[in-house]
């Protein structure tokens, strides 16, 4: 039985490399593995959106991105592995949750407010150029997380945030129509690598300083030639500390040859041959992979029926599940309302019993038709708890717990033998 769900989410906006792999990728595949665990993996072309207006760029790094991850061992068979567009049921739940989220819980959202303070430093209009989809980011974020009730969903710190959003959400949706979505968790890794860029800033394309992940062999040795390294000559001393040639190789070494570089760099190992040490050591990991990718990148009609194949099976899981959450907020087939109805007056019309206590003090009671008519009318009882204990007899036994009971006046046994049987059928 499955213990848990994690979710990753991967933006399609742009080529993988060696900080995405090495942070997400190869971590993530690594962790698919794990016993106990249903694991959902998607592109996120609809969040792409939001930055990108380049329909062919997109297209390309789905492409790129689903080639990376299956290139790196993710198996589709093992995981539900997706695109978020071939799931329809996420922007119907994105509309429901919208209706469930406060606007003042996102107009505190991180990337919204950075926008709206980079206008006003810049005297514009607070909200130029930001679109409703940046605002509404967060929503399309929870949407993608509690569809599949994830417990988990492994971010990076500056998305902390989304995942506390998600909860609120989830959390007042709950309060309102009744406990339909777990409440999800930041997995933060402390041990995932941040790798440093070719110019020593954290790796990313908004520097323009990547090392693509299946880039050419040979285009890869140029790059790391490219690696910014500092002016000691060959046989001075140099530090690890600080150095962005270190730190990559760090990521993909082993302790020992970890150790080993660690004791070159203090010997005074020249940058030329430190950077070839980085160079074998990052294709020996990644050469075995880039034959697939490009495998892949040749076949794009084999990547769209895994993804399909990856959207049908989480449909599985969405589809239903959207039909529950529909009838929650009460988007019903009105025919079963009319079902509903029905059942209330057929049951508003069965016969019935009335217990009451007289100015005696004793307590009786009475059996009426479906119309209030008098059918049967009881002695009195010491308690009420005795008159209890008589219905329950005549409901269960029917005419042979009547005893000395009579029916009322006018009445025959076969009313009250009907009135008996009904409530009986009822139960």
């Amino acid at each position: 039985m499955t213990s848990s769900r994690v979710l990753t989410g991967i933006t399609t906006s742009g080529t993988p490399h060696l900080g995405n792999y090495v942070g997400s990728i190869r971590p993530s595949v690594r962790a698919s593995l794990a016993p106990g665990v249903e694991s959902f993996y998607f592109l996120a072309d609809y969040h792409a959106l939001i930055k990108i207006d380049d329909p062919a760029r997109i297209q390309r790094s789905t492409l790129e991105i689903a080639a990376s991850w299956l290139a790196a061992g993710l198996d589709p068979n093992r995981v539900a592995f997706y695109r978020q567009s071939d799931i329809p049921e996420i922007p119907e739940l994105t509309w429901l949750l919208t209706c469930m989220s406060a606007k003042g819980m996102l107009n505190r959202a991180h990337a919204y407010k950075a926008s709206v303070d980079k206008n006003l430093a810049a005297q514009a209009d607070p909200d130029a150029d930001i679109s409703a989809g940046l605002f509404m980011y967060p929503v399309l974020m929870a949407a993608d997380i509690v569809m599949f009730n994830a417990h988990k969903v492994p971010v990076g710190r500056d998305q902390i945030q989304h995942i506390e959003m998600a909860r609120d959400i989830a959390q007042r949706f709950n309060h309102v129509y009744g406990e339909h979505f777990v409440l999800p968790e930041a997995l933060i890794e402390e041990s995932v690598a941040t790798l440093p860029g070719l110019d020593g800033r954290k790796m990313s394309k908004s520097y323009d300083n990547t090392i693509p992940l299946f880039t050419p062999r040979a285009e890869l040795r140029k790059l790391i030639a490219g690696i910014l390294t500092d002016s000691r000559a060959p046989g001075e001393p140099k530090d690890t500390e600080g150095s962005a040639l270190f730190q990559i190789y760090q990521a993909f070494a082993s302790e020992a040859e970890t150790t080993s570089l660690r004791q070159a760099y203090a010997d005074g190992i020249a940058w030329g041959d430190a950077k070839q040490v980085l160079f074998e050591r990052i294709d020996r990991e990644i050469a075995p992979m880039r034959q697939a990718y490009q495998s892949y990148m040749d076949n794009p009609g084999q990547v769209e029926d895994i993804l399909l194949a990856g959207a049908a099976k989480a449909r599985q899981t969405a589809t239903p599940f959207i039909a529950k959450l529909r009838h929650a907020v009460g988007l019903r087939d009105l025919r079963a309302q009319a079902v509903q109805k029905s059942a209330k007056v057929a049951k508003a019309a069965l016969p019935s019993f009335k217990q009451y206590r007289e100015a005696d003090g004793k307590f009786h009671f009475k059996l009426v038709d479906a119309h209030g008519h008098l059918l049967l009318l009881s002695a009195g009882f010491e308690a009420p708890k005795d008159a209890g204990r008589a219905i329950a007899q005549l409901q269960a036994e029917g005419l042979a717990a009547l005893g000395s009971l009579q029916p009322a006046e006018g009445v025959g046994l076969d009313e009250v033998t009907q009135a008996l049987e009904a409530l009986k059928n009822a139960q």
